[in-house]
């Protein structure tokens, strides 16, 4: 799949058949909309392309207004949601950046300039809710007249359910924050995850194997840390997880994980208040050193959440914590493969 920034690259193929929108996590819902982009693409013979915005709209008008909860919790980091995209066999992704100028064009304006002028769309796919335009004035009504007088053709797809429940990215999010976890698998499709590359922490796990010298390699964690950005990712999910890890080994390793700001920590360490998955593997790969997996791209299933962040108020607080949430990812593995 090919990714672009902005509407003028030389790379971007003409006459395409797009849909519209944040695809958010790229629950069944977006799946569903893709394959029918596939079809009428390959039905044409043009292209299939994907738009979307970064940053959100939501967190565009949330730092506007200055009311950072308006902001909404994303299920996917850009990472994930390109790779997603790139998964389901979108041809080439537009990222528009979400600034004022985009905030104030006309819907006529955007189908100007953007759809005819920009892409040169020879089909248009866009959701049952699908608004545009500043103060979202554009629907699907004003779309599909105008691409009957310029020439393109306009669907609009019904919402998707599964077991009788529209799937969406706020369902989606509203269950990843409740921590139902196989209620948001089954919306998305598939495990939720999150993916990154492995960076250097606090190294707190050796302070912690000194005040536990029976675990000396017990507390060994991969680090996935998020942008700094003023857009910082704000994710649907947090807490302590059990987990798969994938991309370190032929199988996937089990494992606990946190994810969040660590509040039993000093926010001013090296991880500076920022999101961060916190990973500990149940059984390191053999194949790898200590530092072995710095640098490498993991992906993290979560596949049950244990509870909520705590604040442990000392390093012996904490093992013991720690201890305890391994004891009980163990067990509920244990429960799944039906060992016990």
């Amino acid at each position: 799949m090919k990714i672009f920034r902005g509407l003028r690259h030389p790379g971007i193929a003409p006459g395409c058949a797009l849909t519209i929108g944040n695809f958010d996590g790229v629950h069944r819902g977006h799946q569903a909309m893709l394959a029918l982009l596939q079809s009428e693409a390959a039905h044409r013979g043009v292209p299939s392309c994907v738009m979307s915005f970064e940053p959100h709209p939501r967190d565009y008008f949330a730092s506007v207004l200055g009311k950072p909860d308006m902001a909404p919790a994303r299920i996917a980091t850009f990472r994930d949601k390109l790779a997603e995209l790139a998964r389901c066999g979108v041809d080439q992704a537009i990222v528009l950046p979400f600034n004022q100028r985009l905030a104030s064009q006309s819907p006529q304006a955007f189908i100007d300039e953007v759809l005819v002028q920009g892409l040169g769309v020879r089909y248009v796919l866009v959701g049952d809710d699908f608004r545009f335009g500043a103060k979202r004035a554009g629907d699907y009504a004003m779309l599909d007249a105008a691409g009957a007088t310029r020439g393109f053709d306009v669907a609009r797809m019904q919402s998707y359910e599964v077991h009788g429940q529209r799937v969406s990215s706020s369902a989606v999010r509203e269950a990843l924050g409740a921590g139902r976890l196989k209620e948001a698998a089954a919306l998305l499709g598939r495990p939720y995850s999150i993916s990154g590359h492995v960076v250097h922490g606090r190294k707190l796990g050796r302070a912690l194997a000194e005040s536990a010298p029976g675990l000396a390699d017990g507390f060994r964690t991969l680090n996935l840390r998020f942008s700094r950005r003023a857009h910082a990712w704000k994710p649907a999910a947090s807490g302590i997880f059990v987990v798969e890890v994938h991309g370190l080994a032929e199988q996937p390793l089990p494992g606990v994980a946190n994810l969040g700001v660590r509040p039993s920590l000093d926010p001013h360490d090296v991880n500076g208040g920022r999101v961060l998955l916190e990973t500990h593997c149940l059984a390191w790969p053999s194949h790898l050193s200590a530092e072995g997996a710095y640098g490498k791209i993991v992906r993290v299933d979560l596949l049950h959440k244990l509870h909520d962040e705590l604040r442990y108020h000392s390093l012996a607080a904490l093992t013991e914590g720690i201890a305890h949430d391994i004891a009980d990812a163990r067990a509920w593995l244990a429960a799944r493969s039906g060992r016990i």
